[in-house]
């Protein structure tokens, strides 16, 4: 390779000087301009035009932005991309990169969810051009923080948000103890990884799309729960019992039979946007209490377990952030409840509203009841969740939300696997998504949030799941530590029958096997 003489060199740098220095008003700059392509139901089709409006050559660009919790990037093309968390780099390829004064490039994308870019910016510049098209105006500072929800390694930071001249504020900045500052786009933070027994502080600044920022908040510090309580933890083994089935199951016979001594209440489901069960009794009236009770009184406890397959999930029904937290709440406390779970399937897992929307009222609902404990339960491959399940856990996370669990529906992969190592590999792999989503987490804090939840004897497409395949997750779970074990569904393993798949395994068992041999874990 030949190296340029001295006098292309100078050129090369005074030009490179008069590019990377931006002009004061945005004539005369590069600049990217979003557009939707197209729409639908659930996403769009995005592009940036980037346009060259200085008088000199372009020799390369970079746009990135953010997308907010439940929009993330899918197929894309004439660009290369890089991801960390909601941020997006895309850069030029080697046919696009150079502009000459005037000139016009695109690049395209693929978007899951309907949240457009924000934060922008086109070589590290505001993608309107200059100073962002002349807002020079800082958002106001963001009030109300607080500091709560303390873990032995977390603590959660939360605001109100800020306002802008522009109409809405981009994102939020927090900093820890002076640290540099991490990027959000709700009113809420979760910081991990921290030490137990000890005090932080942080401060919140606001910015706009221009890239204007606030000054910070004065600093509000927490302190984390002393003997380092990590998540996951509590109720370890919990097995679904579907309550709408008839004769109505009583979770306290089944306990004195099986040796279990906690269940998860299924479902609580929508009628309008009012909590129901299975669409019949309104929790509010506490139905079923006399067993919950009956079940703490034998030392357990019960989590009752919102949406499920059949049912609508009340974040569907709710359109607003308040009247689902409403919703929520009464259950909450028609029950006392100190577990609740969420299992998310179907369409429910790719509609980024009622995702988005979940994720505030949960926050909310912790707010409300510290120390409620929060489980998600979604549908899972054994590659670990699918990119909709991972989303909405990371809603949950980004929303302020303290997840207990993630448990994983270890169940109907219609593939010709082996469905008990398939059951630990989809954990394993749920364990490395997870990883990333919290990666100021020990590994011991992750595996404590990993749950596993398979369906006993036949599945719906005919694989099996026995009981070699149930000692095998219990010996597993018993080495990581899971956070918990579950299956599908207590009934079925009491019948112990052939039969219609809604009753009975359809395998060679006695009645509680399974319920004997999930038993055993303790966490």
């Amino acid at each position: 390779m030949r190296r340029p003489s001295a006098l292309v060199a100078a050129l090369f740098v005074g030009a490179l000087l008069l590019f990377l220095s931006p002009p004061a008003t945005a004539a005369g700059s590069p600049t990217a301009t979003f557009s939707k392509s197209s729409s639908w139901d659930g996403g769009y089709q995005g592009a940036y035009a980037i346009t060259n409006g200085g008088s000199t050559a372009l020799s390369g660009w970079t746009v990135e932005f953010d997308l907010p919790s439940g929009t993330t990037v899918g197929s894309y093309w004439d660009a290369l991309l890089t991801q960390s968390g909601s941020h997006y780099t895309f850069k030029n390829r080697e046919y696009n990169g150079s502009l000459a004064p005037g000139a016009t490039t695109t690049f395209g994308w693929v978007s899951s969810g309907s949240g457009t870019p924000t934060n922008c910016k086109l070589n590290g510049a505001p993608c309107a051009g200059g100073s962002g098209g002349g807002d020079t105006t800082p958002p106001s500072v963001p009030t109300g923080v607080t500091v709560g929800s303390a873990t032995g390694s977390s603590l959660t930071v939360r605001w109100t948000a800020a306002t802008d001249d522009s109409g809405s504020v981009a994102g939020y900045e927090v900093s820890r103890d002076g640290g540099t500052p991490v990027s959000v786009t709700g009113t809420s933070y979760t910081a991990t990884g921290l030490q137990a027994g000890t005090s932080y502080a942080f401060r919140i600044r606001a910015k706009d799309a221009a890239g204007n920022a606030s000054a910070y908040s004065a600093a509000v510090s927490g302190t984390t729960a002393s003997g380092g309580t990590q998540p996951g933890g509590g109720v370890h083994t919990a097995p679904y019992v579907d309550m709408g089935a008839w004769p109505t199951p009583s979770m306290p016979e089944m306990a004195a039979a099986s040796g279990v001594t906690s269940y998860t209440m299924a479902f609580v489901t929508a009628s309008g946007c009012k909590a129901m069960w299975f669409n019949a009794y309104d929790p509010r009236d506490g139905w079923a209490k006399d067993q919950i009770d009956a079940i703490r009184a034998g030392g357990g406890d019960v989590k009752v377990s919102f949406g499920g397959a059949s049912g609508i999930e009340l974040a569907q029904a709710c359109g607003s952030v308040d009247a689902l937290y409403t919703e929520y709440n009464a259950v909450v406390n028609a029950y006392g409840l100190t577990y609740v779970d969420f299992d998310i399937e179907g369409a429910a897992t790719a509609d980024p509203a009622s995702v988005t929307r979940r994720s505030q009222a949960l926050a909310r609902l912790q707010q409300a009841h510290p120390g409620l404990r929060i489980s998600l339960t979604l549908p899972a491959l054994p590659e670990g969740l699918t990119a909709d399940g991972l989303n909405v856990v990371a809603s949950a996370r980004d929303a302020g939300v303290d997840l207990d669990v993630v448990n994983v529906m270890a169940m109907d992969y219609y593939r010709s696997v082996d469905y008990g190592d398939a059951a630990l590999q989809a954990a394993q792999s749920t364990f490395a998504q997870l990883k990333s989503l919290y990666p100021g987490r020990t590994d011991a804090q992750v595996w404590a949030m990993v749950g596993v939840t398979p369906m006993l004897g036949q599945n719906d497409d005919g694989h099996v799941y026995d009981q070699a395949d149930a000692r095998q997750l219990v010996a597993f779970a018993k080495g990581k530590h899971l956070g918990e074990l579950a299956f599908w569904e207590a009934t079925r393993d009491r019948n112990a029958c052939t039969g219609a798949l809604y009753r009975c395994t359809n395998i060679a068992q006695a009645p509680y096997e399974f319920a004997k041999i999930f038993a055993a874990y303790g966490g």
